[in-house]
């Protein structure tokens, strides 16, 4: 935290002194959307300070210095760039940093520094109209939050403290608070990553191992902690932004200092611990970085530096899953912002948003947009369910939608308003993209969806090897396995998704009967008995 700080103030300083014409050759690409102003406004944003896109298709933050009291704002920004100031942080709800998540219930979740009943940090939500309400908080056993809980697949939040006490905890939408672990890794500044295993990933800035370089750290959903892997400079040092992850399960982040020039690295990690470094940062393309990578719908992943080599503090790059970099814009003279430490995000619109630390008019920092040519896309607010579970979409240009489609299936639907609508996971849906038919063409999802298999019933439950099965349920268009005891079936026809028939195969046992599908293996209580 200290170090970060005075990174930021040494940054400031120099921007305002070399606040001039810049010399950035890419700077098509890249848009100055809005300039803050601390005299009247939040302004220097600092990581991790994650913007969210709502439903009404705005973007929301929060920004820990300026506003009314000098302890930050909460604000939302269009996608043009127009901002409103929507909450002033004082004294009794401390000032914030964290930036916000999106719930699924609409409104918006972050934590403070300071401030609450113990002046010791809260958990907050905040609605899209910026009515606060405080929801936990932090006694001083527990350490003060740094980084936005995020919202698991149990729908609650989870998230950790920065110190001088450690703890993970996990809490309601109502408040409703628990401790998961009081020996979580020290100094986590970034928000957890919850991970296609289950588990939630993030980084330790410093530890007591290899020189205190940090680690990737594991935690379950009841709080056991492991580490992943251990920094030692020389494949980085001091992981500072939040990880993320791809299709193929490869977790991705970078390290503010280590590598071969000491400046920080691109990383991929298995989630074994296996660790290869895709880039070293040189200081002339960049270097420093505090903010983690945003995975893009084309593949490739987008983020921001500190410093680079021809003035003033920062890049933005694009780097691919192989390590191919490229620098997409250079800070320069810093007249457009300087000092990339939040972490950016990619809005359904296809754009890259960003905030940048200082430049602009005022010298108070910026919100930025980088433009690559990606198209227009969907967000899923819940990448996995049942059949029958509602599902909430997030996009652009929904108001006259003729169709939605879960993979191969046809689901129904309610447009709430051109930005936002709801979709039912159809019985015949099969785990893949969703696509929605609007008007001015069709919309796929940056996510997968996985559709569940769920089994409810058996009919016969119990009879020899040969007897025909008929397994109920849903989720079971695309089934690979059907499983008797553990032996599989090689005779099965799916029926449809909420009907298969099997036949019990020789050598099946006693046990439970599963089907497997792309969207996982459903046995739950269906016990088949074999008889003689």
């Amino acid at each position: 935290m200290l170090q970060r700080k005075l990174l930021v103030v040494a940054l400031f300083a120099i921007g305002f002194l070399l606040n001039m014409a810049s010399s950035n050759v890419n700077a098509q690409t890249y848009t100055d959307l809005h300039d803050f102003n601390c005299a009247t406004e939040g302004c220097q944003p600092a990581s991790p300070q994650l913007l969210a896109q709502g439903r009404d298709g705005n973007l929301y933050g929060d920004i820990d210095g300026g506003g009314t009291y000098y302890l930050g704002t909460v604000l939302l920004a269009t996608p043009s760039g127009t901002v409103t100031t929507l909450y002033n942080f004082d004294s009794s709800s401390g000032d914030s940093m964290s930036g916000l998540t999106f719930g699924t219930d609409g409104d918006f979740y972050g934590t403070t520094w300071g401030g609450g009943v113990y002046e010791n940090g809260t958990v907050f939500k905040v609605s899209p109209s910026g009515t606060l309400t405080t929801l936990h908080s932090f006694a001083s056993s527990e350490g003060g939050p740094v980084a936005p809980p995020i919202q698991a697949k149990d729908k609650n939040f989870y998230g950790v403290t920065y110190g001088p006490n450690y703890t993970a905890y996990k809490i309601s939408t109502t408040g409703a608070y628990k401790t998961v672990s009081s020996s979580s890794p020290p100094y986590v500044e970034a928000p957890l990553l919850q991970a296609s295993d289950g588990n939630f990933y993030g980084p330790s800035v410093s530890t007591n191992v290899n020189g205190g370089c940090g680690s990737i750290f594991r935690m379950s959903a009841t709080g056991t902690v492991s580490t992943v892997y251990s920094f030692d400079t020389t494949h980085g040092c001091n992981p500072v932004g939040p990880l993320v992850q791809d299709a193929k399960g490869y977790l991705y982040g970078t390290t503010f200092s280590g590598g071969s020039f000491d400046l920080g690295v691109v990383f991929r990690l298995t989630t074994r611990g296996v660790l290869a470094v895709l880039h070293d940062f040189d200081g002339t393309t960049g270097g420093e970085p505090l903010a983690g990578l945003v995975l893009a719908t084309d593949g490739n992943f987008y983020g921001g530096t500190t410093i680079s080599g021809t003035g003033l503090g920062g890049v933005v790059f694009k780097i691919t899953a192989t390590g191919n970099y490229t620098v997409l814009y250079d800070s320069g003279d810093g007249r457009y912002g300087w000092g990339f430490s939040p972490n950016p995000m990619q809005h359904t619109n296809g754009k890259i948003y960003g905030l940048a630390e200082g430049g602009g008019t005022y010298d108070g920092g910026v919100l930025y947009s980088l433009d690559v040519g990606l198209a227009p896309f969907v967000r899923l607010m819940t990448t996995q369910g049942n059949a029958g579970q509602i599902v909430q979409l997030l996009g652009q240009g929904f108001t006259g939608t003729t169709g939605v489609m879960f993979g191969t299936g046809s689901a129904s639907f309610t447009v709430v308003s051109d930005t936002f609508m709801t979709a039912k996971v159809p019985a015949t849906g099969t785990t893949g993209y969703v696509a929605v038919a609007t008007p001015s063409g069709t919309l796929t999802s940056g996510q997968t969806f996985k559709v569940l298999p769920v089994i409810t019933g058996l009919t016969p439950t119990s009879g020899p090897v040969g007897t025909e099965v008929t397994i109920t349920g849903s989720g079971f268009i695309g089934a690979t396995k059907v499983t008797f005891g553990g032996v599989k079936a090689t005779t099965y026809t799916v029926n449809s998704g909420a009907q298969i028939t099997a036949t019990v195969p020789t050598g099946a046992k006693t046990g439970m009967t599963a089907v497997t599908t792309p969207g996982g293996t459903a046995s739950g209580k269906a016990t088949f008995t074999v008889t003689p």
